[in-house]
């Protein structure tokens, strides 16, 4: 690593800013390896079960050092911490035309295109080989929600934003839709600062949630929260929380929907970030038929394949289950009453049961 004088460092840091334009990040900031306050914030949120099953989570602090608090233990040498801030806003049918219509499914914004991990860990490598070209070889890692990183704490930290009542990061320029990666360093890069919180009185994400999962200001029980019993919940969902998933197969924005910082929300300009397979507008009658060849196939380079064909097909039984009765849904249930997996089976029997009692 070349030597540089402290002064230097700001000019370094706008030349990081503008690279990372160049490759298509829509802002940058600097934050230092520190989480703050935040260390204290999850032990007592994982103290309380409201983890769940995400077992990942506490395994990384119950390790000596705490690494997902600790970013020097994590990455030893790091002086700064960069973060990167990408939108994902689609130009997709409208989110709450979609909700409205229980026929159809309603996939998370952030779901509709490729892999946001596919799309921006190659960026935030190419901008460190950017770095490494200027200031010579220096000591980093990059992360796009792949080890235990207090993003959201980071990117406070750095001046992204705020962290909102629904936990995401907020901006008033943007909102909330978009995503954050980040670069551990050792270069010893002056941080940003911090900008003031935002959300005032308004309760609005938290009157929003289906599931009531924002249990209070800032604080989410992951366990009812409809992104956790989607995507990271591996066993069955909850028979209590089912009719609140409505058409809800994969993630929920409801909570960002509802904020009124959201009304300001570009869209991206990322080409990869747009629906695929028409994913947008599909009906969960025709989503359900897929055979698993199709899911995997059509599904490559997606977020969602990584939940896999049963888990797919257990969250849009339950969808069907809350959909309208008629002859197409009733019709797609039993063609799978009898499905290989006990966990579709299951889902399976619960949705036909609501359609018979409604008849």
């Amino acid at each position: 690593m070349m030597r540089i004088m402290h002064d230097q460092w700001h000019t370094v840091k706008e030349n990081i800013r503008r690279w990372g334009r160049e490759l298509g990040f829509d802002a940058i900031g600097f934050s230092r390896a520190e989480t703050g306050e935040a260390a204290a914030q999850l032990a007592a949120w994982l103290a309380a079960g409201f983890h769940g099953e995400m077992d990942y989570m506490a395994a990384h602090v119950s390790e000596v050092g705490a690494k997902r608090a600790l970013p020097t233990e994590l990455v030893p040498g790091t002086q700064s911490i960069i973060t990167v801030r990408m939108n994902y806003r689609p130009a997709s049918a409208d989110a709450e035309e979609v909700l409205a219509d229980t026929q159809r499914a309603y996939i998370s914004r952030y779901a509709l295109g490729r892999d946001y991990h596919k799309v921006m860990r190659p960026r935030l490598q190419a901008l460190v080989d950017r770095m490494t070209e200027a200031q010579g070889e220096f000591v980093h890692r990059v992360f796009t929600d792949s080890a235990p990183v207090m993003e959201v704490q980071l990117a406070k930290q750095s001046g992204l934003g705020w962290r909102g009542k629904h936990t995401l990061l907020l901006d008033r320029a943007v909102g909330s839709y978009f995503f954050l990666g980040e670069i551990y360093s050792e270069l010893p890069l002056p941080p940003d600062t911090p900008v003031t919180d935002h959300c005032g009185s308004c309760t609005a994400c938290i009157d929003s949630c289906p599931t009531e999962a924002l249990v209070a200001p800032y604080q989410l029980d992951a366990r009812r929260c409809i992104s956790y019993l989607t995507i990271e919940l591996k066993n069955s969902i909850p028979e209590p929380l089912r009719e609140s998933l409505g058409n809800r197969i994969y993630g929920c924005d409801d909570c960002q929907l509802a904020c009124p910082w959201n009304r300001f929300s570009p869209l991206t300009r990322e080409a990869d970030f747009a629906p695929r397979h028409a994913l947008d507008e599909a009906t969960l009658v025709e989503l359900f038929a897929w055979t698993e060849d199709e899911f995997a196939e059509r599904m490559a380079g997606s977020a969602i394949r990584r939940i896999g064909y049963v888990r797919w097909l257990r969250n849009i039984a339950v969808a069907l289950g809350n959909a309208p009765t008629c002859d197409d849904v009733v019709r797609a249930l039993r063609a799978r009453e009898n499905d290989s997996s006990a966990l579709v089976r299951e889902h399976v029997a619960w949705a036909l049961a609501r359609h018979q009692s409604s008849r």
